[in-house]
C-alpha cells in the first residue's frame, strides 16, 4: 500500500510523491515563545513527532524543520508586562518548551530556526516582493503585501478574496491600499525593539518569518508543510502568497494540519478558566499517558481534553503495560524482522493511510490480547509477540518505561513507593498475627488512595488505578 495523506490544499487524500526519491523535506510551524506550552501545542508537537518517527521507520530520509517565533507583538507585550528584556523571556520559554517536549518524548527537529536568526533572509524576501510590486512601503515605514496582485489568494483555506474584502474593516486613517493587505514589515515606535531595513527601523510580520525560514532551510519548494488547526488562514495562506510571488514556484506540495483540542467540549481559553499548560497536566498524569491520549485519535480529528478521557487513556495504556509486566527483559525486535507479522502489516497499512494512529493502536491491542493468551500456554511465543509489540511501541514513542515503574508511578501528592511497600509489609505482618481486620483496613486505605493490591502465591504486587 502506498503512503497516502490528506492534503489541505486539495481537500482530499493523495498518494504521496516526493520531490526527490526517498527523501522528505518537512516544515512545521512551531511555537511563539511568550508563555508556557499548552495542551494544544502538545497535540501538534506529538502528531508531527510520530509522523516523523514513522516515516523514518519506513526508510524515508526526512529533514524535519520546526521553527521558533522569537519576535512578535505578544512577546514584546509580555516582556514589557514583566519588566524584562524580550530575549530573557524568549530564552526562558524556549528552555521550558524543550523541557516539555523531552518529557513527552518529542524528539528535537533536525533544524530549529529562530526568526531573529534569519533577519537577512526576511529582508531579502521583502525586498524581492517590493521590487516585483507585490508589496509596497507606506509613509510610516510599514511594508504591506498586495493581495490583489496574487490571483490564487485563498486557495488553501478555500476563501474568496472578494468575500474577504466585503468582511474587512476599514479603519479611520488606514494607510493600506486595500484593507485585506497584510504586514510584511512593521515600522517601530520609539523605544521598541527594531532592526534596520530600507524602509524603516522595525521588525518583521509573523507570516514573512516562516516563508523566509522554510525557504532558507528547505529550498523554494518542499514536500510537506504542517501546523495547528488555526493556521490555514491567514498564516499559511499568506505564506503561500509571499513565497510563490517571491520565487515564481509552487511553495509546498502537501499541507497537513492537526485537529483542535477542546476542553470538556469547549474551546480552550484562559477567560473560560480551562487553559492547561503541558507542565500542569504532567503534574497529574504520566507523560506516556498524555502522549497515548493524543495518539488515540487521528491527528486531523478534534480531540476533547477531559478528566474522563485522560483516565480512559491511562486505562488503555495500562492494558499494554499489564501484558508487558512479566516480560520486562524482552527487547524489541528490529522492524526488518516484522515483515511477515500480520499485526505489523495492519500497523503499517493504518499508518500509510494518512497516519491513522487510532487504527494502528487497534492492531497493537489485538497483539496484547494474543500475548495474554499465549502467556498461559506458550511462553516462547508470548515473548516473541512482546518483542513485536515493543517494536511498534517504539515507533510511536511509547512502551519504553519499565512496566513495574509505570504501573506504580504516581502524581504529586500520592503515596510514594516506599510508603506503599511499608504498608504492604505491615499488612503481611498483620496477616501472620491473624489480625485480619488490620490487614483489610490497610488494603482499603490504599485502595482509597488509588493503590490496588494484587495477592498471589509469589506475594503481593501493587499498581495505581
Amino acid at each position: 500500500m502506498a503512503l497516502t495523506l490528506y492534503n489541505t490544499l486539495t481537500r482530499q487524500k493523495e498518494v504521496f510523491k516526493p520531490i526527490e526519491a526517498g527523501k522528505i523535506r518537512m516544515y512545521v510551524c512551531g511555537i511563539t515563545v511568550y508563555d508556557y506550552c499548552h495542551i494544544g501545542h502538545a497535540r501538534v508537537l506529538v502528531a508531527f513527532d510520530v509522523i516523523t518517527r514513522y516515516l523514518r521507520s519506513q526508510g524515508w530520509d526526512v529533514t524535519y524543520v520546526r521553527n521558533i517565533t522569537d519576535i512578535d507583538d505578544k512577546i514584546l507585550n509580555r516582556a514589557n508586562e514583566n519588566g524584562e528584556p524580550y530575549t530573557a523571556l524568549t530564552d526562558r520559554m524556549i528552555a521550558a518548551m524543550h523541557e516539555d517536549e523531552a518529557a513527552l518524548g518529542v524528539l528535537m527537529p533536525d533544524i530549529e530556526p529562530r526568526a531573529t536568526g534569519h533577519m537577512d533572509d526576511i529582508l531579502d524576501m521583502v525586498q524581492i516582493l517590493v521590487d516585483n510590486h507585490y508589496a509596497y512601503a507606506t509613509d510610516n515605514g510599514d511594508v504591506y503585501y498586495r493581495i490583489s496582485r496574487f490571483p490564487d489568494y485563498g486557495k488553501l483555506s478555500n476563501r474568496n478574496p472578494e468575500d474577504l474584502l466585503a468582511g474587512a474593516r476599514v479603519e479611520v486613517g488606514d494607510i493600506k491600499e486595500d484593507p485585506r493587505d497584510f504586514a510584511l514589515w512593521k515600522g517601530a515606535k520609539p523605544g521598541e525593539v527594531s532592526w534596520e531595513s530600507p524602509w524603516s527601523s522595525g521588525r518583521p510580520g509573523w507570516h514573512i518569518e516562516c516563508s523566509a525560514m522554510s525557504t532558507c532551510c528547505l529550498g523554494e519548494t518542499f514536500d510537506i508543510h504542517g501546523g495547528g488547526p488555526d493556521l490555514p488562514f491567514p498564516h499559511h495562506e499568506n505564506e503561500i502568497a509571499q513565497s510563490e510571488a517571491a520565487t515564481g514556484k509552487q511553495y509546498v506540495h502537501y499541507w497537513m494540519h492537526a485537529g483542535a483540542v477542546r476542553v470538556d467540549n469547549e474551546k480552550m481559553s484562559k477567560s473560560l478558566g480551562n487553559f492547561f499548560t503541558i507542565r500542569e497536566v504532567l503534574k497529574k498524569y504520566h507523560p506516556e499517558v498524555v502522549r497515548y491520549f493524543l495518539l488515540s485519535s487521528h491527528y486531523r480529528s478534534p480531540i476533547n481534553y477531559s478528566e474522563e478521557n485522560l483516565i480512559e487513556a491511562k486505562g488503555g495504556l495500562e492494558r499494554f503495560y499489564t501484558a508487558l509486566r512479566p516480560f520486562a527483559d524482552v527487547a524489541p525486535v528490529s522492524l526488518d524482522e516484522l515483515k511477515h507479522s500480520d499485526y505489523y502489516r495492519r500497523f503499517v497499512e493504518s499508518m500509510d493511510d494518512d497516519f491513522n494512529t487510532r487504527e494502528a493502536l487497534s492492531a497493537m491491542y489485538d497483539l496484547v490480547r494474543d500475548i495474554n493468551t499465549q502467556a498461559k500456554t506458550d511462553l516462547a511465543q508470548a515473548r516473541k509477540l512482546v518483542a513485536e509489540l515493543k517494536a511498534m511501541g517504539a515507533v510511536f514513542g511509547i512502551l519504553g518505561c519499565d512496566p513495574e515503574a509505570f504501573m506504580q508511578g504516581g502524581s504529586e501528592g500520592d503515596l510514594d513507593a516506599a510508603q506503599i511497600e511499608a504498608l504492604i509489609a505491615e499488612r503481611v505482618a498483620a496477616k501472620k498475627n491473624r489480625d485480619f481486620a488490620r490487614a483489610d483496613q490497610i488494603r482499603d486505605d490504599l485502595l482509597a488512595q488509588g493503590v490496588v493490591l494484587e495477592d498471589s502465591r509469589e506475594g503481593t504486587t501493587w499498581r495505581r488505578e
